[in-house]
């Protein structure tokens, strides 16, 4: 079952990376999006999952993983096709959307899976598959720029559309997959009542382990968000190289993919809320020692414990919700806790970028910070009591 679930998030990953980066703003501006159009294409995927996370958790825990499962390799598989088919720039604006609900389906149906087949090892397993899924994460830049470099002095459009043929042959084979996932449930037996969205809103939102849980990934993703999108301006303005930055990047992305298994086996043996504080603790000061690095090695240094902290923390943080969610609210808390995830990955670039047009690098990556000391000390007080 893990090597399906394995190969599953890997051509997944694979097929949505390779759609956006790089090539979604170099099509976009190929087809003539302006910059502002540029900027609300990027932020319309990740919208997708803060409607669709929590929703499609709780139906999953209704009508069972499977189906939506299946809607969820259907879309992986049609939305690359549809890119083939764009000449207006403001036609990526619903295709991006489209196209993020299949992870927004993915995420949280798939760490309900984990959770309930393997509870006594959920953490390791949830880490690697989230070392399964950075692997695509981390090979789909490369060749995405390897296919766009080798058609582009074919005419118009052909090298980006090249790039698509590619996501939807990868999409191929998780299409494929969620057909071929069995479970041992009974189809319910009418449509589920608009009430489940209510109560299981309110179960997860009125349990004080559960809100500060989704806290912590929404500090986490905050300070990703920023980290991601102002690190690369910041060293720009220090005179480091491009393609330093971009070993910088990967060095990180290989850390976390690294570690998770290995964070994943420490939170089935310890205590995952001393892991989970400790975690944003190491992201969230990482952060605020930016604008003090000095050069290549130090910033380097600051962002391979970033990528620790990060690791440290996400892949706990999945493993306790699953401990303390009510039995039949599996689904309804991963995608509860996979909507804040995308709230916090979204507000961080928007938050941090203000602050740093007010006041400077400085205030802005120390934002992050402080959001992780106030979030780690509510955490600590919500579940201190808590067996």
């Amino acid at each position: 079952m893990m090597y399906y679930l394995f190969l599953l998030g890997f051509f997944a990953i694979f097929s949505t990376t390779i759609s956006k980066n790089p090539v979604l703003p170099l099509f976009s501006q190929a087809i003539g999006a302006n910059d502002a159009v540029i900027g609300l294409v990027a932020a319309v995927s990740p919208l997708a999952g803060i409607l669709f996370s929590f929703p499609v958790g709780v139906l999953s825990d209704y009508m069972g993983r499977r189906r939506l499962l299946i809607a969820s390799g259907v879309v992986f598989l049609s939305a690359p096709l549809l890119y083939l088919f764009i000449a207006d720039p403001l036609w990526l604006i619903p295709v991006r959307f489209f196209h993020g609900t299949a992870t927004a389906i993915l995420g949280p149906v798939i760490s309900a899976v984990i959770a309930e087949r393997f509870p006594e090892t959920k953490g390791a397993m949830l880490g690697q598959y989230s070392s399964a899924t950075l692997v695509g994460r981390t090979i789909a830049p490369l060749i995405g720029g390897i296919i766009i470099s080798y058609f582009v002095f074919y005419p118009g459009l052909m090298p980006y559309r090249m790039v698509y043929m590619v996501a939807a042959l990868a999409a191929v084979p998780v299409f494929i997959m969620t057909l071929m996932y069995h479970e041992n449930r009974q189809a319910p037996p009418d449509l589920l009542p608009l009430s489940r969205f209510r109560s299981s809103f309110v179960t997860f939102f009125s349990h004080a382990g559960l809100r500060a849980t989704a806290l912590v990934d929404m500090a986490t993703y905050f300070s990703f968000g920023a980290f991601e999108t102002f690190l690369p301006l910041f060293l720009a303005s220090r005179g480091i190289d491009p393609y330093l930055t971009g070993i910088i990047f990967a060095v990180q992305v290989l850390i976390i993919a690294g570690t998770k298994p290995f964070f994943g086996n420490l939170a089935d043996r310890f205590d995952k809320r001393v892991q989970i504080a400790a975690g944003l603790i190491i992201l969230g000061s990482s952060v605020a020692l930016i604008p003090f690095t000095a050069g290549f090695s130090t910033i380097l240094f600051v962002s391979a414990a970033f990528g620790l902290g990060m690791s440290l923390s996400t892949v706990a943080t999945s493993a306790y919700v699953a401990d303390i969610a009510q039995k039949g609210q599996m689904g309804a808390s991963m995608g509860a806790l996979s909507s804040t995830m995308d709230i916090g990955q979204s507000a961080g670039p928007l938050v941090t970028g203000i602050i740093i047009t007010s006041v400077g690098y400085t205030m802005g990556f120390f934002a992050s910070f402080l959001l992780a000391i106030a979030v780690t000390a509510a955490f600590a007080i919500s579940v201190r009591n808590r067996a």
